[in-house]
């Protein structure tokens, strides 16, 4: 039997525009003081819209409420339509030339700290008309349904949305100039071993992960590699190695600045590329708004031009989120 779809000529909006309410204030008695509408016209809204999908969208328990999965996955999508329906009602109502509305973008933290300062700075200045709402989880993976573009840092996925990878991550044995100089010399191995490992956590991964690899690769099945500290980013790492002790697997790119400056210096040629990336996902449906679009395309060039640069003379490496 075909489903019955909803015919937007029938699209229940005051319904929806009381859900969305309710989600946001997190009670009926604050959405409709917030809508001016009394909470028993309120929950009707609401209880008509749960009739319609047939599925409830609320966990009611006394003094709690909380969205169930389908209520989670209705949310954004809500939001957006009507931020977009306010954002293009004001514009013609104010005479203006059309902006664009405000783009909630996420990044992981280290990638944040080290590049969406300039990068966003950058962005703009070249699109003064788009608003960033910026986001910085920590988490590896498949970004939440409620941002419009984000940077993840992952290993390649099968998935929905379009994605573009930025750069992959490419790791070298990196330390601090003073404990390279102290060490000169020895081989990998010994360096290794006679070193403090600095380990960062990646999600759903064994503590360890980025050194097991690498010495796997390294055919360094002798080293104990389960040893050192774990830090849950890669700037925490760098920091960490800055500081002139341990030794880490640091990002050739990502921390490309502390390379060249000779703040930190790459310690053997040997690199580890274990599939990790940075990607750039966006969902396909989101490619027709202006903003997304122009924003994805800006961030593909930044990068293109980034990552085709020569690599420093000097440079490190990290396990990295």
């Amino acid at each position: 039997m075909d489903k019955v779809r909803i015919d937007r000529r029938w699209l229940p909006l005051n319904a929806l525009r009381a859900f969305e309410a309710v989600a946001k204030h997190g009670s009926f008695t604050g959405a409709a003081n917030a809508l001016l509408i009394s909470q028993s016209a309120l929950s009707r809204h609401v209880i008509s819209l749960e009739k319609l999908l047939g599925t409830t969208l609320f966990e009611r328990k006394p003094h709690t409420l909380a969205l169930t999965t389908a209520g989670t996955h209705l949310l954004p999508t809500v939001s957006k339509a009507f931020d977009r329906l306010e954002y293009a009602l004001d514009e013609i109502k104010s005479s203006r030339a059309p902006t664009m509305r405000t783009l909630r973008v996420q990044m992981p933290p280290s990638f944040a700290v080290q590049l969406a300062v300039p990068l966003l700075r950058e962005f703009r200045r070249a699109y003064s008309e788009v608003e960033i709402d910026l986001v910085s989880p920590y988490a590896a993976g498949l970004p939440p349904n409620d941002v419009d573009v984000a940077v993840i840092y992952s290993q390649a996925i099968v998935t929905d949305a379009v994605t573009d990878l930025l750069w992959p991550v490419r790791a070298c044995v990196v330390c601090h100039p003073d404990l390279a100089a102290r060490h000169a010399g020895k081989d990998l191995a010994t360096f290794i071993r006679d070193n403090e490992l600095v380990h960062v956590r990646i999600s759903d991964l064994p503590r360890h992960h980025t050194w097991a690899q690498f010495a796997r690769e390294a055919n360094l099945s002798a080293v104990n590699i389960e040893r050192g500290i774990v830090v849950d980013t890669a700037l925490l790492a760098v920091q960490y190695l800055r500081s002139g002790e341990g030794i880490g697997l640091v990002d050739l790119n990502l921390f490309r600045d502390e390379l060249t400056s000779g703040r930190l210096v790459k310690a053997f040629e040997h690199t580890l590329d274990d599939g990790f990336g940075y990607y750039l996902m966006t969902d396909p449906e989101a490619l027709s708004d202006t903003a997304v679009a122009l924003f994805r395309s800006w961030l593909i060039e930044q990068f293109g031009q980034k990552t085709s640069e020569p690599a420093p003379l000097v440079r490190l490496a990290v396990s990295n989120e």
